[in-house]
């Protein structure tokens, strides 16, 4: 009987795919000696959306911010090659985030919170280790309200994404659509977007997961290699 694929996170790969070699066709290839500026959108479109799709049929695992990716490159494309507006780049640019921010604040009025999805969770830490500690220390209500806290926390972080997409999208998409000077654009907007707005965001979520953690090991007296989850 066949398995079905353990997905492996592979960031480098994923960087490669999804934002370098998108972004070095958009700046080098969009001339008319080369690819010609909507040839170029399509080629540097085809990256990220074929991976997307690969990973989706291999290990047919629903991922909604992967989804949400994916629908972002969609409209970028669907932006460059109609010619619309460069208000629409940036609206979109800042809506994609939004949308997440959005998700993550409705999340807790139902019964799966994504802060549990994200960050608590049983792949990550062991979570009924440290649910029975919270019982036997009378402290599981005082815990979800600091779950609700890192819960805004998160939304945050989406929402300085947002804001920071839509000032770069504003500062650097500046010609208009289906040119060569478009592509270049678009080209450093992607590249610029990982150091500017992806990195600090990295950074605000790995410190919504220390307080997380600060507030287990405060509340259970649980260290860090009892809760988290080593797979072998």
């Amino acid at each position: 009987m066949n398995s079905k694929p353990t997905h492996k996170s592979r960031p480098m790969v994923d960087l490669l795919v999804s934002i370098v070699i998108p972004s070095l066709i958009l700046m080098k290839l969009s001339s008319e000696a080369f690819l010609g500026a909507t040839g170029a959108l399509i080629a540097a479109l085809a990256f990220p959306i074929s991976w997307g799709i690969f990973e989706l049929i291999k290990y047919k695992k629903f991922n909604f911010i992967a989804l949400l990716g994916l629908i972002s490159v969609l409209l970028t494309g669907g932006i460059g090659l109609l010619e619309l507006d460069n208000k629409w780049l940036a609206i979109k640019e800042a809506a994609i985030p939004a949308l997440i921010g959005i998700a993550v604040l409705a999340s807790t009025f139902t019964p799966y919170p994504l802060i549990k999805t994200l960050l608590f969770n049983p792949d990550v830490m062991d979570v009924e280790k440290i649910q029975k500690r919270l019982a036997d220390h009378n402290c599981t209500a005082t815990f979800e309200k600091r779950l609700l806290k890192a819960t805004y926390m998160v939304a945050g972080s989406f929402v300085f994404s947002a804001t920071m997409n839509y000032i770069l999208a504003k500062w650097l998409v500046t010609s208009p659509a289906g040119t060569e000077e478009f592509n270049q654009q678009l080209g450093q907007m992607t590249l610029y977007s990982y150091p500017m707005i992806a990195l600090p965001s990295m950074i605000m979520l790995l410190g919504v997961f220390y307080y997380l953690w600060r507030s287990i090991n405060g509340l259970t007296g649980l260290k860090l290699e009892e809760v988290m989850i080593t797979k072998k």
